[in-house]
Formats: structure tokens, sequence, C-alpha cells
């Protein structure tokens, strides 16, 4: 039997400005990302859709979800195979196309982290784990684009 693991949010839109949606420039494209026992969040739509620049957005969102995952499992599997990281940055870059009529989709992510490492004889490992870390990677396994990964491994 498989386990199931459950999660819970509520996204509270907060951009009536009086009329709600009467017409496509009446409201705000902001709301509260609320889970419980955890600090709220406050998101917009992209910018280029009337969007909040200083809000996340869930273009943000998604990228930043692979990315974060890729890392936890990645820590995972260094720490199981010896591999003493120190540091871990990911700069991810994604891409999404409009279609003409509005709609779109994301045509691929890339992963660029930097990982620093203990030793040189881990950067062989080190390396190699990140397509690991990508098998196994709840949120990359979710998608249906590319999740490309591009790290750079630096010995401390």
């Amino acid at each position: 039997m498989q386990k199931q693991h459950h999660y819970k949010a509520t996204v509270l839109w907060t951009g009536n400005l009086g009329t709600g949606t009467e017409n496509y420039r009446s409201y705000e494209r902001s709301y509260e990302i609320i889970i419980e026992n955890k600090p709220n969040i406050l998101g917009s739509s992209d910018p280029a859709f009337r969007g909040e620049k200083n809000k996340h957005n869930p273009e943000d969102f998604l990228i930043t979800s692979l990315s974060s995952c890729h890392m936890l499992w990645y820590l995972h599997f260094c720490s199981d195979a010896g591999v003493g990281v120190i540091d871990y940055v990911d700069n991810a870059t994604g891409i999404m196309v409009e279609s003409s009529n509005g709609s779109g989709q994301f045509a691929e992510v890339i992963l660029y982290p930097t990982v620093t490492v203990k030793e040189p004889t881990m950067v062989h490992k080190a390396i190699e784990l990140h397509r690991k870390a990508n098998e196994y990677c709840f949120i990359a396994n979710s998608v249906n684009f590319p999740v490309k990964h591009n790290p750079t491994i630096i010995v401390k």
C-alpha cells in the first residue's frame, strides 16, 4: 500500500476594490496564502498580468518549489553518500510560453545549483547526485516539462 501525504492551504483573494470583478481593471490580483501554524504569504499575479511586482506570483512558487524540492533530496543523498556539502545556492530560471489566446504553460525550468563541498574527492559524486535528486523530487515528477540541471561544484 502506498503512503499518502495530505496538504491543506487556503488562498484568500484580497483584491476586491469595492466592485468585485465588474471589469478587468476593477480589481487587484492580490491574495494571501494561509497555512495553519506558518507565516502568511502575500501574493499577486505577475506584473505582466496586472499584478504587483513586490509580491510573489504563482510562477515564482512553481520555480522555487522545484528548486527547493531538488535541494532537499540532493542534500539527503549527499549525506547518505558521505559528500560533505557546506553551502548550496540555486539561481533557478523558468520559461513560460504564453499562447495567443492568453493561456500558457512552462516550457522548462533550469536549476543552477552552486554546491560547495569539503574535499576534491567529493566532486564527481556531488555532480552525479543531482540526477538522482531529480528522479526522486516529488515536484519534478509532477510537472509535464523538463527540469534541467546545470550544477557548479566548488571545493572549500
